[in-house]
């Protein structure tokens, strides 16, 4: 069989999601059952719930990506999954239902590496063209990632503490806003017209690396003040005070680092890569310094399976398997194939 069909599975947070992928970059078929209403109530994700989720979901995902893509299990050349990083019981269960699914049906198996994925979520839009600069932003990742050539990762800045995603939700939280907090700030600070000064983060002279624990302090030391004066703070403008510091402190980097390594792309992935005053950003600078931009669609930058199938195919095309007895591994390193 030849035809370049890869069922792909993902479930290392709060999603469970499963996917049909031919050569890496079509869709034919794309599951996601979300977790956001059970998760709400408690202002973020409770591992123990999204494994048991997981358990409920993940044959039914798997059963409706078949059935939507049409495809029968002999038709498959590989079966994908997350293998890290993520939520070690979450991503358990994805794993053992692909190594059934592969043994039942005596197909290879390909673990992959979720911010790979996020990469290679644009794989599915357009070609990636190298070299090329990632910038990673979710709620537990914030990298940018020089690629030189498909499989080939190098992380040439990381958050040293929050990032930035986490520094969202808890700033959220600060506001009272309901989960997930990311998006609702997007929207608080599109509606502010003035903002709350808040400090960016270079850190040393020359550093790639982001830090968004001290801008969360801040915003937090400044709800505490207001409170203590009893006077009442304006929700969106420290929304769009935070939002600014976050983007500039991002976009900056990321203009820097694309022209020192002289890229010839730039994308951007991962949940927080969803938002529209970073999106907005990060387009007009690129598009004023000549660098072709992109970012994948809103459902492509969340979690969701199809990513998974879209790097497994240069993964599979390398030679690279993965075998029965894989396990989950929640601290997995970015590393290349190559």
């Amino acid at each position: 069989m030849n035809n370049g069909l890869i069922l792909a599975i993902e479930s290392s947070c709060d999603e469970t999601a499963a996917a049909i992928i031919r050569n890496g970059h079509e869709i034919v078929s794309n599951v996601v059952a979300s977790q956001i209403e059970s998760h709400k109530r408690f202002g973020g994700v409770v591992p123990e719930i999204a494994s048991r989720h997981h358990v409920e979901q993940i044959t039914v995902v798997i059963e409706e990506a078949l059935a939507q893509a049409n495809i029968k299990p002999a038709e498959l050349e590989a079966v994908a999954v997350t293998e890290g990083p993520g939520l070690v019981g979450a991503l358990l269960i994805g794993i053992n239902a692909a190594k059934a699914f592969a043994f039942a049906n005596n197909l290879p198996i390909i673990g992959v590496h979720h911010i790979a994925g996020h990469i290679y979520a644009n794989a599915l839009v357009q070609p990636m063209e190298f070299p090329l600069l990632a910038l990673v932003v979710s709620g537990g990742h914030t990298e940018l990632v020089y690629m030189k050539e498909h499989g080939s990762f190098e992380v040439i800045g990381e958050t040293r503490d929050d990032a930035a995603g986490e520094a969202y939700d808890k700033v959220a939280r600060v506001l009272n806003l309901p989960y997930p907090g990311g998006p609702r700030i997007d929207q608080l600070a599109h509606e502010g017209e003035e903002a709350v000064p808040f400090p960016r983060v270079w850190l040393e002279e020359g550093s790639y690396d982001f830090s968004f624990s001290g801008l969360k302090s801040a915003v937090i030391n400044y709800k505490h003040n207001m409170d203590q004066r009893g006077e009442a703070i304006s929700p969106a403008a420290v929304a769009k005070g935070f939002q600014e510091s976050v983007v500039e402190v991002l976009t900056a980097k990321t203009l820097r680092a694309a022209r020192e390594y002289q890229v010839k792309q730039v994308i951007a992935a991962g949940g927080v890569a969803a938002n529209k005053g970073l999106r907005a950003s990060l387009e007009t600078v690129f598009a004023e310094e000549g660098i072709p931009f992109f970012v994948p669609p809103l459902k492509l930058c969340t979690d969701n399976a199809a990513m998974i199938g879209a790097v497994a195919m240069p993964m599979y095309e390398a030679g690279i398997r993965g075998n029965l007895m894989m396990n989950g591994r929640p601290g997995m390193e970015l590393k290349s194939w190559v």
